[in-house]
C-alpha cells in the first residue's frame, strides 16, 4: 500500500487546518501534563522551596536588597527580619486544589519552549522557505524571553508584593492570615503576567511584519507608552515609588528593543523589495 503523502499548505482544505491545529493542541497538552505529573511527585521542592520561599526572610531577593543597602551605608533599612504572616488553608480540598493546579502551571511555564515549537509548526507552513529556517532562533529568543521575564517575576515582583502586603497592617489588632489560594495567586500572577510582558519584542516583531505598527509610529506614542508602562508597574507591585521605578526600567528597555526590531524589520522588507 502506497504511503500517503502530507498535503502541502496550498492543498490543505479549512478542515484539514482543523485537523492539524487539534494534534498540535493534543501534543501541547499531553507536553504540559507530563510536567505537571512530575511536578506534583516533587512536591516538596515545588512548595517548600519555589512557591514558599518568597515567604522565608532568608530568601535571596532579600538578602540582595540587604547587602546592596549595607554597602551604600544605609545600615538596615532594605532588611527583612521577618515576614508578618501566615500562610492558612480553610478550605477541605484546599491544599489538594492548590497542589493539583500548581503543578498544571508548572508544566505550563516549564513547557513553554515545547508549546513555542508547536505553535510555530502550526503557523510554518504559510511561511517562506528562509522564515522557516529561522524557527529555532524564534523559539530560543520567544522562551529566553519569557523565561527572563518570569525570573523578574518570581525574584523582584513577588517578594516585593509580598514584603510589603504580608506586613501592612491598619492596625495592630488585625492580624494578617492569608489563604494559601491568595497567596499562590500573587505568585502565579507575578510570574506569568512578566513573563508575557517580557515578549514585547516577539509581538512587535509580527505587528511590524503584518504592518500593523512602524518605527515611527512606535516613538511618536512614546511618552502614552511611559504613562502606560507606569499604570502596569503600578497596578502589578506594592504602591511605593520604588518598586514601580525598579519594574518600569526593563519593560521601557523592551520598549525601545522593540523599536530597533521594528525598524530592521521594515528594512530587510524594503531591501527584500528592491531586489524583486
Amino acid at each position: 500500500m502506497a504511503k500517503k503523502q502530507k498535503k502541502g499548505p496550498d492543498e490543505m482544505t479549512f478542515l484539514d487546518h482543523l485537523e492539524e491545529l487539534r494534534w498540535h493542541i493534543i501534543r501541547s497538552v499531553l507536553a504540559v501534563l507530563i510536567i505537571a505529573i512530575v511536578a506534583f511527585i516533587m512536591k516538596d521542592f515545588i512548595f517548600g522551596t519555589i512557591i514558599l520561599g518568597p515567604q522565608e526572610a532568608d530568601f535571596i531577593t532579600y538578602r540582595f536588597f540587604c547587602d546592596l543597602s549595607q554597602k551604600f551605608g544605609l545600615d538596615d533599612a532594605f532588611c527583612t527580619t521577618e515576614i508578618g504572616f501566615d500562610i492558612q488553608n480553610r478550605t477541605m480540598a484546599g491544599q489538594f486544589t492548590a497542589h493539583m493546579w500548581t503543578s498544571i502551571w508548572t508544566g505550563i511555564v516549564l513547557g513553554f519552549p515545547y508549546l513555542a515549537y508547536e505553535l510555530w509548526k502550526f503557523i510554518s507552513p504559510g511561511l517562506y522557505e528562509k522564515e522557516r529556517r529561522n524557527a529555532k532562533g524564534f523559539i530560543f529568543v520567544t522562551s529566553f524571553l519569557f523565561f527572563l521575564g518570569a525570573a523578574f517575576g518570581y525574584f523582584l515582583i513577588s517578594p516585593l508584593s509580598i514584603n510589603f502586603f504580608g506586613t501592612y497592617q491598619v492596625s495592630n489588632a488585625v492580624e494578617n492570615k492569608i489563604d494559601l489560594d491568595s497567596y499562590i495567586s500573587l505568585v502565579r500572577s507575578s510570574v506569568l503576567a512578566c513573563g508575557v510582558i517580557f515578549e514585547l519584542p516577539i509581538i512587535i516583531y509580527f505587528f511590524t511584519k503584518i504592518g500593523l505598527v512602524t518605527p515611527d509610529f512606535l516613538r511618536t506614542y512614546r511618552r502614552h507608552a511611559v504613562v502606560v508602562v507606569l499604570l502596569v508597574s503600578a497596578i502589578i507591585t506594592p504602591p511605593d515609588i520604588i518598586s514601580q521605578i525598579i519594574v518600569s526600567i526593563p519593560i521601557l528597555i523592551l520598549y525601545e528593543v522593540s523599536i530597533y526590531i521594528s525598524a530592521y524589520v521594515l528594512k530587510r522588507d524594503k531591501k527584500k523589495m528592491t531586489n524583486i
